[in-house]
């Protein structure tokens, strides 16, 4: 056990002695409006791609015999690309004007918390139909 880490300490004392700091990379604050925007933005993106995917196998899966069924899943597809290329911009944009105009720094971590936070909202929206009941 002593063995890991006095080898982790000498990995990180090699690390610093040639000007890499590696771990700081990762946890580095975003801070301009910007690096927001496009962080959450990107996690929207990809989030709702996967969860989009996955519906979109799932349908394809189900209506495969279906003479017009099995063309939806590319519209779920579609509503994957579109929903965050709308929305998620406008949300995105929010999120890092609040944070941008009180000064506060974003934790990349965050921005993932932010951009997935999206994509469960709007599952949470479509499944419990709410907008219907407007």
């Amino acid at each position: 056990m002593s063995n890991v880490q006095l080898s982790s300490t000498a990995l990180q004392h090699i690390a610093s002695a040639r000007g890499q700091n590696q771990v700081s990379a990762f946890y580095t604050p975003l801070t301009s409006f910007a690096e927001m925007w496009y962080q959450i933005f990107l996690w929207a993106l990809f989030s709702s791609i996967f969860v989009h995917t996955i519906a979109a196998a799932i349908c394809f899966a189900t209506l495969r015999k279906h003479k017009y069924g099995k063309f939806f899943p590319l519209l779920i597809l579609i509503m994957g690309f579109l929903l965050p290329l709308t929305s998620g911009v406008l949300n995105s944009a929010t999120v890092a004007f609040v944070y941008r105009a009180s000064s506060y720094q974003m934790p990349p971590l965050y921005a993932l918390f932010w951009g997935i936070g999206q994509t469960v909202l709007a599952g949470c929206i479509g499944f419990t139909r709410i907008l219907a009941t407007l």
